[in-house]
């Protein structure tokens, strides 16, 4: 062990019932270092950061923290070891403030005093060089404030040993920037940092060394100004693999969807799409970039009919028929019977598209079953579609008739986009498709979606990786607030122009036109 290890990890082992989520994994990681941990779906990471942070015990092996072994049975007792875990799903009070959400759960001897809070929270704001309002509450609060709030939350409680899980899913690029800034400076402190992130070239821009896990067991940790994308993914994954995006030209472009001045207001009486206007063409991807919550949802479901719209259009050239239908007065049947598929990924995998308690080939059935002529349903062609997809997409199963509920959340995804893809849509809409899926997963969909343009079929793609965004589609449309804030060309545009039109509240007179 060397004399710089904060923490180290001997023979650690955790399985569950049947299922061995890490075998005998070994990992050091040094202070005044950034160490990220990749690995495919089902590899472990999580699970491994898990134990380190007291929500998991494991079933054998040894935790050292500073050279001497530990017992780490609680979150409590991991604070107690200055380990703090920042998970992707912030766990804040929407009600409270900053400052009250960052003491919230602290066993202090004095009073709860919130000048005193607010105050030790600026100087640490001002050592690191956070933006925080202490008084501010976390509802009034951006996605970056929040995870601001988080990470604010385990320094205060001394915490010098940080796991951060896919800190950048929802950020902006600059406000990646200053993340990684901040992380830097903690890193120069002398403080050690693990990142969990899909994003490889965020882990090589950011890492001071690498470790790979795959299938549960650590492969090897490699230093970062060492290695390179293909290498990193061949560690994981454990064979070669293409990283290349083979994007082609538009093919035979028509204009298959005219959206005009739709908008759109919840319950509450909040506008959720504001004049939202642009053309989504077949043979063409037309991705959406925003930062989350700005309406992509809300979007895709108006044009599926799952959203009650106040006003505007939304016609659907109908290339069977050449009739310009308005599917804004169509079921959510009528409107899948044209062709116009929505494959959405929300944080909430089962809450929409599948169903949990039921298995793969039954899910299936979920398309066709009102296609049925008696009382039996037909059952041979949607076991055949369960078990092309599971092939083609390499879905990690016992078999068809798994229930999805027992699939991880990248299989989950799988089989959704697999029966959407496989419905042969005029319209495909997939929202963070690959969101939780590993790179070799990942790279699996872009090349789906590719072929869905290749046959002409218009794609809209709302994705979270402005690099995957920018190298996959042909025109990205940036939403912000509920209103388009440009659109621009996806061969020449830059992270850069795109995330300066996510961070924007008016839209510019020409924002809708390109």
């Amino acid at each position: 062990m060397g004399a710089n290890a904060a923490i180290e990890l001997k023979n650690i082992t955790k399985t569950f019932g049947s299922v061995v989520a890490n075998k005998d994994v070994c990992l050091t990681v040094n202070r005044g270092e950034i160490l990220s941990i990749l690995g495919e779906n089902g590899s472990g990471k999580t699970t491994l950061m898990n134990m380190i942070s007291g929500i998991y015990y494991p079933d054998s092996g040894h935790i050292f923290i500073d050279g001497k072994e530990v017992v780490i049975r609680s979150p409590r007792d991991a604070f107690d070891y200055k380990i703090g875990m920042i998970h992707q799903h912030f766990k804040l009070v929407d009600v409270f403030s900053a400052a009250e959400n960052i003491v919230l759960g602290l066993d202090e001897k004095d009073k709860f005093n919130i000048k005193r809070s607010a105050a030790k929270i600026k100087e640490i704001s001002e050592q690191y060089g956070f933006e925080i309002d202490p008084m501010k509450k976390i509802y009034e609060m951006s996605v970056s404030e929040k995870q601001t709030v988080e990470i604010i939350k385990v320094l205060y409680r001394g915490a010098d040993i940080l796991i951060l899980d896919e800190p950048t899913a929802v950020l902006t690029p600059q406000e990646t920037q200053k993340l990684f800034a901040i992380l830097r400076r903690m890193r120069d402190d002398g403080k050690a940092i693990i990142i969990i992130t899909h994003k490889l070239h965020e882990v090589l821009s950011l890492s001071d060394r690498v470790a790979v896990l795959r299938k549960g067991e650590y492969i090897d940790t490699v230093n970062t100004a060492e290695t390179n994308e293909a290498e990193l993914t061949e560690m994981m994954v454990g064979k070669k693999i293409s990283l290349n995006i083979e994007r082609g030209e538009p093919k035979d472009p028509t204009d298959r969807l005219v959206v005009k001045n739709i908008n759109c207001v919840s319950r509450e009486g909040v506008k959720l799409l504001d004049d939202v206007s642009f053309t989504a063409r077949s043979g063409e991807i037309l991705g959406i970039a925003g930062i989350a919550g700005s309406g992509q949802r809300e979007l895709l479901e108006a044009i599926a009919g799952l959203q009650h719209l106040e006003n505007g259009e939304i016609l659907y050239n109908n290339p069977k028929t050449g009739t310009h239908d308005n599917l804004r007065d169509k079921t959510p049947m009528q409107i899948r019977d044209l062709g116009v598929r929505l494959s959405f990924v929300p944080e909430d995998r089962l809450g929409m598209g599948l169903v949990g308690n039921m298995d793969i080939v039954d899910n299936m059935m979920l398309r066709s079953y009102r296609k049925g002529h008696s009382m039996f349903l037909e059952r041979k062609s949607p076991k055949s579609l369960a078990e092309k997809i599971i092939e083609q997409l390499e879905v990690v199963t016992p078999s068809a008739s798994t229930p999805v509920r027992r699939l991880s959340g990248g299989n989950v995804q799988k089989v959704l986009v697999g029966r959407e893809i496989a419905a042969s849509p005029t319209v495909l809409m997939a929202a963070y498709p690959v969101r939780g899926l590993d790179i070799n997963s990942s790279y699996t969909i872009y090349n789906l979606l590719n072929e869905q343009k290749e046959k002409g079929v218009a794609v809209i793609f709302v994705g979270e990786d402005l690099d995957v965004l920018i190298e996959l589609c042909d025109r990205i449309m940036v939403i912000g607030s509920g209103r388009i804030t440009g659109i621009v060309d996806g061969r020449s545009t830059t992270k850069e122009e795109i995330g300066l039109l996510m961070t924007k509240t008016q839209r510019e007179e020409n924002g809708g036109a390109l």
